[in-house]
């Protein structure tokens, strides 16, 4: 007979538990996508080479760190599970070095760049410890891929909540806590995000439970890296999660740059308390919470590689017909920018169902559980396209000539439209060319989800 206690439903508190922690998450990482290049360039002056390289540098640490962190909490054992401890445990710590990201203190442009990847390096660490064990969690949260893709959706609307709630209020906080002081505003508003961090972590680890609980983890470290090289499914997913970020990074953190210079508008109001770039972000991000909305409705009519391949090539339509819209039409680029964000709803939420699957396919492979590890690999390569796509934008900025707070030649200001438009374009649609050689489709699933129950007890054979 059926464990129901393991394959019920999961409740709504439970859901919004879990999704509430990525919404923490996203506190941090949609603040420091959409405005960390613009902070470190324009409002503290580093150079856009010197911080682009940083980005990309500290990926060094990254790609030892993530899958470590993957090794270390599939082998945790306690009373609380494998991978709910780390999310009480990392918490305050990621709260604390977030403040320390933008504390900006008065620096030689040196000391500004060495304390730059110290701190960035720091709350990378932290954003690791945290969030390896929090998306690995999806995995052993229920053995039923359906209540699994609800809690995936359930996480990317409060992640796209979290990236709205920054969107929408992010520069007007910093404008009115700094006083028109930028460097304290950010400092101040970064306060704000690392309570409302806190909180919401605490609720997730509160909320949650790991129903699967595998047999103690007793494979090696290389044996669980060789069953990870065999899932083609993977890789290919783990190849096409950089291209997406880097293209999605690309252009939101050009967002600022393109409206204050090629658009020419400054911190005027445009609608309630946002300005013009507040306001074209977080239509972006209304279009993103939509897009996580509606993907279950979509599923019912078409398989996740399908949809994947299609919602990219949206995205990349969408960014490529911003090109050529004239700066002056405000309203048809808020339009082309929010349905590209839409799409990138739909995709990041199977992006992570789709992850889940990988994770199940590997066990149903090798017999051993290891989530945290596939998720953790999964992770750095999330953070390698984040850092990629900030990398290439700062690259863009000094290669065109920019120079902050002044008008901008002709020549930088194709830069930033190129950086702004055809860049992205060209990552999402090669990344909707990749999906069409990820093989994991329903009926496999269907298979190894039943195999992997009746091997965990939860089912009798027939």
């Amino acid at each position: 007979m059926p464990n129901k206690s393991n394959t019920a439903r999961l409740s709504f508190i439970e859901k919004i538990g879990y999704g509430v922690g990525d919404m923490a998450s996203n506190f941090y990482m949609g603040f420091f996508n959409i405005f960390l290049l613009y902070y470190y360039v324009d409002v503290w002056g580093i150079s856009p080479a010197g911080a682009a390289t940083m980005f990309l540098a500290t990926k060094i640490i990254d790609a030892i760190s993530d899958p470590a962190m993957g090794l270390i909490s599939d082998r945790t054992e306690t009373k609380w599970g494998k991978y709910r401890p780390f999310i009480l445990w990392m918490a305050i710590p990621y709260a604390l070095l977030g403040y320390l990201l933008f504390l900006g203190p008065d620096l030689s442009q040196t000391g500004k760049l060495v304390f730059a990847y110290v701190s960035y390096s720091l709350v990378m660490l932290a954003y690791t410890a945290i969030n390896v064990p929090y998306s690995a969690l999806l995995a052993v949260i229920s053995p039923v891929s359906e209540e699994r893709t609800k809690a995936t959706q359930f996480r990317f609307v409060f992640a796209s909540l979290g990236t709205l709630i920054v969107g929408a209020s992010a520069k007007p906080l910093v404008d009115m806590l700094g006083g028109g002081n930028e460097l304290l505003g950010f400092r101040l508003t970064i306060v704000l995000f690392a309570v409302l961090s806190l909180i919401l972590f605490f609720f997730t680890f509160a909320s949650t439970r790991e129903r699967i609980r595998p047999e103690k983890h007793d494979s090696s470290i290389k044996e669980d890296l060789n069953v990870l090289r065999k899932n083609i499914s993977w890789i290919i997913l783990a190849m096409c999660s950089i291209l997406i970020v880097v293209g999605l990074v690309a252009r939101i953190s050009s967002t600022a740059f393109f409206t204050k210079y090629n658009m020419e508008y400054g911190g005027e109001k445009a609608l309630w308390w946002m300005d013009h770039t507040s306001l074209i972000i977080t239509s972006g991000f209304v279009g993103q919470l939509l897009g996580a909305l509606i993907t279950p409705t979509l599923l019912k009519f078409f398989d996740k590689r399908r949809l994947m391949i299609f919602t990219n090539l949206v995205f990349a339509a969408s960014v490529f017909a911003t090109y050529f819209i004239p700066t002056d039409q405000y309203m048809l680029t808020l339009i082309c920018y929010a349905i590209g964000i839409f799409s990138f709803g739909i995709i990041i939420t199977l992006l992570f169902a789709m992850y889940t699957d990988c994770a199940e396919y590997g066990e149903w492979l090798s017999g051993h559980n290891s989530a945290g590890l596939t998720v953790s690999a999964s992770m750095f390569s999330l953070k390698f396209g984040s850092a990629v796509g900030s990398s290439i934008p700062g690259y863009i900025l000094g290669w065109y000539g920019f120079v902050k707070d002044v008008p901008q030649t002709e020549t930088a200001l194709e830069g930033i439209s190129l950086m702004w438009n055809l860049v992205p374009a060209i990552f999402f649609l090669l990344a909707a060319i990749l999906m069409v050689f990820y093989k994991l489709d329903g009926k496999t699933m269907e298979k190894v989800e039943q195999e992997l129950l009746v091997r965990r007890g939860e089912i009798q054979q027939a």
